[in-house]
C-alpha cells in the first residue's frame, strides 16, 4: 500500500505548527524543514513527533527542494505550517494515492481565511498556488527566493483534487506587515534577476497598480475590511520592494 509523507516548512511558527501537523497526523511520515527558528518551533515538532531538518534559508524554492530530499515514501504532500488539511482533504489524498492509476501530481484548491473571514474574491476560490500531491521524484521546485514555481517531471497531466485545505496566512494586521517586510526583501532579487532599473515613479506607479488590481480588478472591495487591508498591504509590498532595490543599488 502507498505511503504518504507530509512536509512543512517552518522559520519561528511556534504559534502554527503544531495545529498544522495535527491537520496531518494520518500521514506515515511528517518533515518539517525548519530554518534554525529561534522560538519554540522545533521543540514543538519533535515533541508532536515529527522529523525535524535543519535547513539554511537562502530561498523558498530551495527551502522545498531540500525538505523534499527529506521526505522518504513514494507520496509526498506539501502543507506550510500557516495551512490545515481537513477532513475531506484527508480523505480524498488517501483515496488518490491508494486508488489503481493516480496521476503523478495534483494541484489543491485552498480557501484563505482573514480578519475572521472566508476572503473570496482578493484570493479567489479555488486558489490553485501550486502542486501539494504528487509522487517523489516527479515534480521540484523553481529556485525562486520567493513566489517559487515548479516544475513537472510527470509525462502526464496535472490533477486537481477538490477538497479544499484551509489557509490562514495572516494571524492578525501585525504579522501581514511582517511577511510583506520580508517578502518585499526577498522580491529585490527577483526584480535584479528581470533587469528592472529602480526609480522612484516605479516604486510608485507599481505600487498604486497592485492596490488598483487587488482592490478593483480582483473585486477586493467585496471582501469588506479585509479586502481593503490585503490591497494596501500589497501596496507596500511592492512600493518598498522597488524602494529597496533604489536603495541597493544606490
Amino acid at each position: 500500500m502507498s505511503k504518504l509523507s507530509v512536509y512543512i516548512i517552518a522559520y519561528n511558527e511556534a504559534s502554527k505548527v503544531a495545529e498544522a501537523i495535527r491537520s496531518v497526523a494520518f500521514a506515515d511520515e511528517i518533515i518539517v524543514a525548519d530554518s534554525f527558528s529561534t522560538d519554540d518551533t522545533a521543540k514543538i515538532a519533535s515533541d508532536l513527533g515529527a522529523k525535524v531538518v535543519q535547513v539554511p534559508f537562502t530561498g523558498f524554492g530551495d527551502l522545498r527542494n531540500q525538505a523534499l530530499k527529506a521526505c522518504s515514501h513514494e507520496w509526498i504532500f506539501s502543507l506550510d505550517s500557516d495551512e490545515r488539511c481537513t477532513a475531506d482533504a484527508q480523505a480524498e489524498i488517501l483515496a488518490t494515492i491508494h486508488s489503481r492509476d493516480p496521476l503523478d501530481v495534483y494541484f489543491m484548491p485552498r480557501k484563505n481565511i482573514f480578519m475572521g473571514r472566508w476572503i473570496k474574491h482578493v484570493w479567489p476560490y479555488p486558489d490553485y498556488r501550486q502542486p501539494q500531491l504528487f509522487r517523489k521524484g516527479k515534480m521540484e521546485y523553481k529556485p525562486d527566493a520567493v513566489h517559487e514555481g515548479f516544475i513537472s517531471h510527470s509525462d502526464r497531466p496535472l490533477g486537481y483534487l477538490k477538497c479544499p485545505i484551509w489557509q490562514i496566512p495572516y494571524r492578525n494586521v501585525e504579522e501581514m506587515m511582517r511577511k510583506m517586510n520580508r517578502y518585499s526583501t526577498l522580491g529585490v532579487e527577483r526584480l535584479i534577476q528581470k533587469g528592472v532599473k529602480p526609480s522612484l515613479t516605479k516604486a510608485i506607479s507599481h505600487a498604486f497598480w497592485k492596490f488598483f488590481q487587488f482592490y478593483i480588478l480582483k473585486a477586493g472591495f467585496l471582501d469588506g475590511k479585509a479586502g481593503l487591508v490585503i490591497a494596501v498591504g500589497h501596496f507596500d509590498y511592492t512600493f518598498f520592494r522597488y524602494i529597496k532595490l533604489l536603495e541597493q543599488e544606490g
